[in-house]
């Protein structure tokens, strides 16, 4: 039974907890943050890559250089019909058994466009030409925390599944961060052992938080995440060991109802 904790994202202090929570193994969904706290597992662990410490492979060199053509534009999240498009494929291609299977066309827009922080719609085109337009390649909605950047998810026309255009996709936020001065870049959530989420774990530099720290794993294969006896504390108890964005007077700044789902 899977169980999370979960806060609205809401007001003006939206960017600063969004922050501050993610810091804290939580990942944003519209205008929720949430974090997994099963009973009985840990194995779902937000990880991120150390931007300074990236060295790339050489699979993910050719990845960079076979979609070097692609020219990138960041713009306000604003959903259109060729990111749907682009979505459903992605979809139907990748993921026809998952959770998003069957969101239409109001409920991708809400995705992209509800949102009350710092928040970028990443585009990847093939560049113009005197006989073909412009055409959409992947998309990546993206947050904008204060020490690195949160890749909400990304999609892709499934036939440039090939090019390993996901993980250049990943590539380029690292490229992205280290331009920006940021030290971070947060992939979501990964899971040990889990042929879906195992491109996460090709990326070397990588850190996943758990029991209350951001750990660094040095063998993926190897791994696993430490012992899960916090997981049995009452809810309550695990809402206090949250640390809450700070006002100017030291004390939390503003109130942020967490409840279990």
């Amino acid at each position: 039974m899977e169980r999370k904790l979960f806060t609205a994202l809401q007001g003006g202090n939206a960017g600063p907890l969004n922050d501050s929570l993610s810091k804290q193994g939580f990942r944003r969904s519209q205008n929720v943050l949430y974090r997994p706290t099963c009973v009985d597992c840990n194995a779902c662990l937000s990880a991120r890559i150390r931007v300074k410490d990236f060295v790339p492979t050489k699979s993910q060199k050719r990845a960079a250089k076979k979609n070097a053509y692609l020219k990138r534009s960041a713009t306000s999240p604003w959903a259109t019909e060729a990111q749907y498009e682009m979505f459903r494929e992605y979809l139907e291609a990748r993921h026809s058994d998952g959770g998003m299977a069957d969101m239409d066309v109001f409920e991708f827009a809400a995705m992209i466009e509800e949102t009350p922080i710092r928040t970028r719609l990443i585009e990847y085109y093939t560049p113009e030409t005197e006989t073909l337009s412009r055409t959409l390649s992947a998309t990546c909605l993206t947050d904008l925390l204060d020490d690195g950047l949160s890749m909400v998810y990304s999609f892709y026309k499934p036939e440039l599944t090939k090019d390993s255009l996901g993980t250049f996709i990943i590539l380029d936020h690292i490229e992205i961060a280290r331009e920006a001065g940021l030290p971070y870049v947060y992939l979501g959530y990964w899971v040990p052992g889990s042929q879906k989420m195992g491109y996460k774990a090709r990326f070397s530099a990588l850190e996943v938080f758990t029991d209350g720290e951001w750990v660094k794993v040095e063998d993926p294969n190897s791994f696993s995440p430490t012992s899960p006896e916090g997981l049995n504390e009452p809810i309550a108890q695990q809402v206090a060991n949250i640390s809450l964005p700070q006002g100017d007077d030291g004390a939390p700044d503003g109130t942020y109802p967490v409840t279990e789902l």
